[in-house]
Order: structure tokens, then sequence, then C-alpha cells
């Protein structure tokens, strides 16, 4: 089921029901992604409540608008969290979403009763903003195809063409990305201005941290992460990239399955 919410400053954004009963599981998509890009593993956590996930503003099919803020967008998850009235939530993040999920844990702990962080970290300052900008300016559009799409963003790891296929839509010229580069780059940016370790000791959920083999937290940091949340649980997944579920679905699943019966 997919409906619209409207956030508390006024912008739409698509809510996507995967279905499952009992307590909340909300799902918070990557920086270029969408609320579906998580199907893969909605046939299973169905089977441990209800799945629900959103697009992220100026994603998919929510409205473009700002702010492009961490705290901005972890407000918004709350929002949904609020308007489903289904109690405390288990909230899984992907990259820009784990981020997230960790800042709604500590500005609304009556909200989270349980976090999986998957590959991305609190700090990355330092970062050229302008070499992400090239690179995001530089894609191809229009894809003439889904393969083309598939092929420009699929090496050297195939599932994150898969993944990207999902977050483009056809149009008379061909298929565009639903995110605006200025605003990817605009939420990006902030990330290579500001860390986020005051957030880390006001998370007080049980905590997963999920780190690719090839991962994008730079070395060292995914250990200070869980050292700094109380009682978190930090497990890198050998053979994966960034996209750790959709590349290492098995250990994935394993890994979170044991969180879950362990959370309560």
């Amino acid at each position: 089921m997919r409906r619209s919410v409207r956030t508390s400053d006024g912008v739409y954004l698509a809510v996507v029901e995967f279905g499952g009963d009992g307590p909340p599981i909300l799902l918070l998509h990557g920086l270029m992604g969408r609320a579906t890009t998580w199907w893969p593993v909605t046939g299973w956590l169905t089977g441990h409540g209800r799945v629900l996930a959103f697009d992220a503003r100026g994603h998919g099919r929510s409205q473009a608008a700002g702010p492009w803020t961490a705290e901005r967008m972890a407000a918004d998850a709350a929002e949904i969290l609020e308007q489903a009235g289904a109690g405390p939530a288990v909230v899984i993040g992907h990259s820009m979403g784990g981020l997230h999920a960790l800042v709604l844990a500590a500005r609304r702990p009556d909200l989270v009763r349980a976090a999986v962080v998957e590959d991305m970290a609190v700090d990355f300052r330092g970062r050229s903003v302008d070499d992400a900008r090239a690179w995001f300016g530089a894609l191809p559009q229009p894809f003439p195809s889904l393969a083309a799409v598939r092929r420009a963003f699929g090496h050297p790891r195939p599932e994150f063409g898969d993944y990207m296929a999902e977050c483009v839509e056809e149009r008379a010229d061909g298929y565009h990305l639903l995110s605006r580069t200025e605003h990817v780059v605009e939420i990006a940016s902030e990330w290579a201005r500001r860390a986020y370790w005051d957030v880390l000791p006001a998370v007080r959920c049980p905590t997963l941290l999920l780190q690719a083999e090839e991962s994008v937290v730079p070395d060292g940091q995914a250990e200070r992460i869980a050292a700094a949340i109380p009682g978190a649980r930090h497990v890198r997944i050998p053979g994966s990239g960034h996209l750790v579920h959709a590349g290492a679905p098995g250990a994935y699943r394993e890994a979170v399955e044991k969180f879950l019966a362990g959370a309560g």
C-alpha cells in the first residue's frame, strides 16, 4: 500500500507499507535511493513486524524541498512513525538512512526500540564535496535504457546497478534519476562539514552496526562508534560492498534476525 504524508513543515512524503503484523519496522534508504529499494529484504522482515518505509525528501516520489539536514530528515522519520501510531519501532537504515536512524534514536528515544545501521560513518569531514558534485554532474542523463542505468552504476558491484535501476523514472527522452544532483550534493555537503559524534551518547536503544568489507566508513571509525553507544554491537560482513543487504543478503539476514531476536 502506498500513501502520502504531510510533514510539520509542509513537505509531502511518499510512504510504502510492505505488510506484516505487530510492532513497526521502519526502513530508511540511502542517498539517491527510495523506499522500494528495500523490496529484497521485506519478504522476510514482514515476519518480524509491520514493515514500512518512505522516500526521503528529494528522493523517489517525495517532494523536493529543504532543509537538507540530517536533523530535519530524522524529524521526518519521527513524524512518519507518529502518524503510523503503532508504538516504538525497529529502525533499519542504510548509509544516509543509517545516520538518520542514529539521530532519530538520540532525539526521539520514545519512538525507537532498536536500530540497525548499515555501513555509515558519523564523521566524513575533510572529504571533497566538489568531487561529489563533479561525479554526479557527469552522469549521462537521460539513460537510454534500464540496462544503461545498470551499466553506469554497476561497476564493480552489480547489485548497485540493480539498486539504482529502481531509482529512475522513464520520460519521453529516456530514464532520469528521481533525485536531483543539487539536492544530493547539498545533503552530502553537510556530512563533509559536520561530525555527529555528539549524537551517539544519547542513543540508548540496542544498536547493530553492520559494516561492509569494502566499506565507506573510515578505518577504525565503526569501532569508535560502537564504543560510544552503550551496548552497541559491530559486525563486519565478509565479501560485501557498501550495499550490504543486496550484495550479501544471506549474511545480512542472519545478522539482523539474530539481533532482532535479542532485542526483544
